[in-house]
């Protein structure tokens, strides 16, 4: 038996650290979801965080992908944390966007800590007018 690997004590089908990290990012990133009659609206706090710590993409054209990284403040010389409450390091949170989500047309803004990003909706496909076939005499 090859037991070069370091990986013999780890169970099969244990999930990887970057699995780990990712789910524990998206469990701590809250977001509210709204549905209006023409659009998506996700809501997310980001307190703290300026524009580049951010990004909003869209991947495999239906996920919708909220994230970024908070970090520490320098602390300044002489000074010493006492309670470190406050979570730092990457957070994120992917939605599955419906069908008639329009990924060509979305905005995101980030005004007072929260982060508010709209997903317009495709207009509806117009019904399909009955198709009157010409009857020929053979």
């Amino acid at each position: 038996m090859d037991t070069a690997g370091d990986d013999s004590d780890k169970p099969v089908n244990a999930p990887s650290r970057n699995y780990v990290r990712d789910a524990k990012a998206m469990a701590a990133t809250p977001a509210d979801v709204k549905e209006y009659p023409n659009s998506y609206v996700f809501i997310v706090d980001m307190p703290g965080l300026k524009s580049e710590d951010i990004k909003v993409q869209v991947e495999e054209d239906n996920a919708l992908l909220i994230s970024g990284e908070r970090k520490r403040e320098e602390v300044k010389e002489g000074a010493k944390y006492i309670r470190m409450e406050r979570r730092v390091g990457k957070f994120m949170r992917k939605f599955t966007l419906p069908e008639n989500a329009n990924t060509d047309a979305i905005s995101a803004v980030c005004q007072d800590g929260v982060l508010t990003v709209t997903v317009e909706k495709l207009p509806p496909p117009e019904p399909k007018k009955p198709k009157t076939i010409e009857v020929k005499i053979a």
